[in-house]
């Protein structure tokens, strides 16, 4: 004998509020940033319209902000007026705090009973150290939380009309980063594994090292005309795709300097850009996504 639907499952939830807009969320609980916590907030890839209520509530009730090089300035904009501001940005090739030093700052900060909002760009645990900085936190007894965020080599592709997975295309995804902590194109990455292991590599921070890391996949078995696609400040006015293929990499780099920060999408999940290419000039007018 089968069984009625639930009232849940019949009709829609019940609307409590006749307020209109963002002032709905006003009256919501949201969890409380406590004296002494720290938060590690990802807010998104670049677009402001793509941070996650979470880290808006954030910083309207933190004490401090530490962020990172990749938020986006007009985020900032909407943090609490009188919250401080601290820039703790790492960027490769560039002067750049080390690492220690900002996770003892964090500790130092929520000590002194701040409630303090680690802000970075995309996720704060893919490829945004978080997991370092959280481990600090953790080691030095400090309460925290991690707020994700959408990470550009999801966001990114969908802002230049690529599908990160596609029934048509691929079924998996490899994410990986060009550089390891030195700078260097990574040396722990087994390349000729990875080189056949998915139809699409989205790779972080590998345009510097572009040239060697095409030459190491198409020595692994990697279609020399495999699409290449560089998406440089994604879901941003500014954006730019550039398009090559994986045996003519290194050499469109070193001719168009691509500007980053910049993701790069191997594989034919690119086919569907032209089709899918929905960010269009008048779409960007409007700099909050």
């Amino acid at each position: 004998m089968s069984r009625e639907p639930t009232k849940s499952a019949q009709q829609p939830p019940v609307v409590k509020s006749a307020t209109a807009g963002f002032a709905r969320l006003d009256g919501e609980a949201f969890p409380a940033f406590e004296a002494g916590w720290v938060w590690l907030v990802g807010a998104g890839p670049g677009a402001p319209g793509l941070m996650s209520l979470l880290c808006y509530h954030a910083m309207q009730n933190c004490d401090v902000v530490v962020y990172d090089a990749l938020v986006n300035p007009d985020i900032l904009r909407w943090v609490r007026q009188g919250v401080i501001l601290e820039y703790a940005g790492k960027r490769g090739g560039k002067p750049s705090p080390v690492q220690q030093d900002i996770s003892l700052r964090l500790i130092e900060l929520a000590r002194a009973g701040k409630r303090v909002l680690r802000l970075k760009g995309g996720d704060p645990f893919m490829f945004g150290r978080g997991g370092e900085e959280s481990q600090a936190l953790a080691k030095a007894k400090i309460p925290f939380r991690i707020v994700p965020g959408i990470t550009a080599g999801v966001g990114g592709l969908a802002y230049a009309g690529i599908p990160s997975t596609h029934r048509d295309t691929n079924h998996s995804v490899i994410f990986l980063t060009g550089h390891d902590a030195t700078g260097k194109m990574p040396a722990n990455v087994n390349w000729q594994a990875v080189a056949t292991a998915s139809p699409v590599i989205v790779m972080y921070m590998a345009v510097k090292h572009l040239g060697e890391i095409a030459q190491a996949l198409l020595e692994g078995g990697r279609a020399p005309k495999d699409p290449v696609t560089i998406i440089s400040n994604a879901s941003l006015p500014h954006q730019q795709v550039q398009a090559t293929t994986l045996d003519q990499a290194g050499a469109h780099v070193a001719l168009n300097n691509p500007p980053t920060p910049a993701i790069v999408v191997v594989g034919h999940a690119s086919d569907w850009r032209e089709m899918l290419d929905w960010y269009t000039p008048a779409l960007r007018e409007n700099a909050i996504g």
